[in-house]
């Protein structure tokens, strides 16, 4: 490989990676703080309603209307979305319940709470990874053609990554109580972006198009949009008894990804 291809990698490895900033920020937060939780979830449920329509459906509809014209584009789109919803509903009815119980069978609401956040975590950090993969794929692409264009871009993209390793990492922490298990799955969900540039580099390149990524823009946006409104929204509210708390993470997140998409344009 030459050195642009080197220093591409490089590119996307930084800008994927920075999922660890955000995990580490997260982490400063004590166990017991229920309210930083509550906003905390309302802001990952932000993050990822944002992205879901101002960035991956956007783009799942103008690549499929370039294909179709834009009234197919435009229910191709649409079906990939609800295909994504329905892939993550069938998945999430395939996984076993199995509940601690206590005294005559009763389920003990504090592990209901604490499993319902661990799912949650998992789940964001599997959408956030395959986010990552065809974003991965973009800034390798970038970077490869003009590097020297692609820093600014790099740094974009690093940026909008903080908040999704914020998204991935608390969670899990307050489900498990470890800060290693929280860091980690933030971290592997940001390594989802150079293995997507190696993967592109390596075998994606010749069969990937502007209609295969308009699809999977499509159903990573409804995989998205389930998440935020049937996990991290339920679990905020689970968190604490205070609307405002969980609105006001949950306008904070659509605030910073907002500005972020900005910087990346």
């Amino acid at each position: 490989m030459n050195e642009n291809v080197w220093q591409a990698l490089l590119f996307s490895a930084i800008a994927g990676l920075s999922t660890g900033i955000g995990s580490l920020i997260a982490l400063f937060a004590k166990k017991s703080n229920k309210t930083f939780l509550s906003v905390s979830l309302g802001f990952s449920a932000g993050v990822m309603i944002y992205v879901c329509f101002a960035e991956l459906f956007k783009n799942s509809q103008e690549m499929l209307a370039a294909s179709f014209g834009q009234v197919k584009g435009a229910i191709f789109s649409a079906v990939s979305l609800f295909c994504g919803i329905a892939a993550v509903m069938l998945i999430e009815g395939l996984l076993p319940e199995k509940e601690k119980k206590e005294f005559g069978g009763e389920i003990c609401d504090e592990e209901k709470k604490r499993k319902r956040l661990l799912r949650s975590g998992i789940f964001t950090a599997l959408t956030i990874a395959v986010h990552n993969l065809p974003e991965g794929l973009a800034t390798f692409v970038s970077a490869l053609d003009n590097p020297k264009l692609a820093v600014p871009v790099v740094a974009a993209v690093a940026i909008h990554n903080i908040p999704e390793g914020i998204a991935v990492s608390t969670p899990v922490f307050f489900a498990t109580g470890s800060r290693s298990k929280a860091f980690w799955y933030s971290f592997l969900s940001g390594l989802a972006e150079p293995l997507g540039a190696i993967a592109g580099y390596l075998m994606l390149m010749p069969i990937l198009n502007e209609t295969v990524f308009g699809v999977l823009y499509g159903a990573v946006a409804g995989i998205m949009l389930y998440i935020a409104l049937a996990e991290l929204l339920p679990s905020a509210h689970e968190q604490s008894p205070k609307k405002f708390a969980v609105n006001a993470g949950l306008v904070a997140g659509m605030l910073i990804m907002a500005i972020s998409l900005i910087l990346f344009m």
